[in-house]
């Protein structure tokens, strides 16, 4: 089945004169893969080789990986070259040529995209509205002399079946019920390179010697990186879980299979967490949401069978399925989706201004409200608040990559209460999770930090210091929601025990 239209969105060049032609003359069809980081259920992927089959033209996939983005570190650039080492197994002894390329020191990649897109037909590469992507694609097409094309494999519902950013998750999920159901009938392939026949590809040698491929051992399964050569952050180390498709692979399936029942009622335990860990894969394209979809649901869900349902924005029962499978789709499908919704509609999105005019007007009229504790951003980013519970989250994303579903909307929401200003908190929340998340710089993780300033939310009372009618939560409320202490003894070190 090809690639549906919504998804696939040509790019214009800067001279006002649309997109490059397409070059069938010459020698191959390229795909830049630079988001959906995978070499299956991948629409972009699906797209290059339709063009290669209609072309009859080899196919030539580069996934590089620059040095000279904002945040770059050891921690990132472990979890994307795992993920190369999964990609090049799976491209292996296959007829597309895959190019795996780690950029050794900053500008060191430059021109390489041009060289190899000179010989190209076609151009693809991935959508993916946020961070410093959508300008390197929009530059690129101005560089280039063939034709680009962006194909969007970010969610099940296309993110152009809408024209507009929806400012309440309310909405959004109205605007999915009544949309997704004909979505779920264009999946992209599971393993679009099984039986693929096409031309090999032939590369110059001097191409390939002022580009080379990573060192061999990186690439290994199971590697340990010594990237102490690199011009990155070494101070924001390696996760101890592994990046790659095969990594994520085995999380959804021991997700699905060990911690999916209990999803809806321990989602927000932070001891006994059955939240699915799958975010990480989700933001560097290891792992596609239609393969989740499909995990989840199971083999005989029929799309058709909530046609007769309204689309009234319920979170539960419209699905028809059961309560923790409908409130995980909730999470993956209507929170996740929303997210890249506002990112490609909403310039602004990573903008304090960019917040609901009643957040803004209520932050506003408290903005002078007398706080009891102010911490700068190196005190809370080492973790030495008086409280010990945000202590524990601040070091879990430290060490782990990751907070914990529930309390990271707690670790938001006292940076909100603790900083001079509101746009301070917001300034010092960006830098805290682009720096040390892994699924940072993502739609998502910036949907999860402006919902604690009121994006996606509604007004709530009674108003409170600070807050205003942003919606409240407080450390002390949480401990009595959930027990706590193992989740202490866990991630909270001696130094960052209660210091007041």
């Amino acid at each position: 089945m090809a690639v549906p239209e919504l998804r696939i969105t040509p790019v214009p060049r800067g001279d006002g004169q649309g997109p490059a032609p397409e070059r069938p003359e010459r020698d191959f069809v390229l795909y830049w893969m630079i988001a959906n980081r995978r070499a299956h259920y991948n629409f972009a992927l699906d797209r290059a080789i339709d063009h290669a089959r209609r072309l009859k033209q080899p196919l030539v996939v580069l996934e590089a990986l620059r040095v000279g983005y904002r945040w770059a570190s050891d921690r990132l650039h472990a979890f994307v070259i795992q993920g190369m080492g999964d990609n090049q197994r799976s491209f292996a002894g296959s007829a597309a040529t895959y190019l795996p390329y780690v950029e050794p020191e900053t500008g060191a990649g430059s021109g390489l995209l041009q060289a190899l897109a000179a010989r190209a037909s076609i151009v693809v590469t991935d959508e993916f509205p946020c961070f410093f992507l959508p300008d390197m694609v929009k530059a690129a097409a101005n560089k280039l002399d063939v034709r680009l094309e962006m194909v969007d494999s970010n969610g099940v519902l296309p993110m152009r079946a809408s024209n507009k950013a929806f400012e309440r998750a309310f909405d959004f999920r109205r605007h999915l019920q009544k949309e997704l159901l004909p979505h779920l009938e264009h999946f992209p392939r599971r393993e679009p390179l099984k039986g693929l026949e096409l031309p090999p590809a032939k590369l110059p040698k001097d191409l390939l010697g002022r580009w080379p491929a990573p060192p061999k051992a990186w690439l290994e399964e199971g590697a340990e990186l010594d990237l102490a050569s690199l011009p990155i952050d070494h101070e924001v180390s390696q996760v101890s879980y592994q990046g790659g498709s095969r990594a994520a692979r085995k999380g959804l399936r021991g997700f699905v299979e060990d911690r999916l029942a209990y999803y809806a009622e321990k989602r927000s335990d932070a001891v006994d967490d059955n939240s699915s860990g799958l975010s990480p894969y989700l933001h560097f394209g290891h792992l596609s949401a239609h393969e989740v979809f499909r995990a989840v649901v199971g083999k005989d869900f029929d799309p058709l069978t909530p046609q007769s349902r309204s689309a009234r924005g319920q979170k539960e029962g419209w699905w028809g399925l059961e309560p923790c499978v409908e409130s995980f789709l909730d999470e993956v499908v209507t929170w996740r989706e929303v997210g890249y919704n506002n990112c490609l509609f909403r310039k602004d999105y990573d903008k304090y201004r960019s917040l609901p005019d009643w957040a803004k007007q209520s932050l506003a009229e408290h903005a002078k409200d007398p706080r009891d504790y102010t911490y700068d951003l190196r005190t809370l980013e080492a973790g030495m608040t008086h409280d010990e519970l945000w202590n524990a989250a601040q070091w879990q994303l430290k060490q782990d990559g990751r907070i914990h579903n529930y309390l990271r909307m707690l670790w938001g929401k006292k940076v909100l209460e603790w900083s001079k200003t509101p746009q301070q908190a917001l300034e010092t929340l960006i830098e805290l999770n682009n720096k040390y998340a892994v699924d940072g710089r993502n739609p998502n993780s910036y949907s999860g930090i402006f919902w604690c300033f009121g994006r996606f939310d509604r007004a709530w009372g009674p108003e409170r210091p600070i807050y205003g009618k942003i919606r409240y939560m407080s450390s002390d409320n949480t401990r009595r929601k959930m027990k706590v202490d193992a989740y202490l003894e866990r991630w909270l070190p001696s130094q960052g025990r209660r210091l007041f």
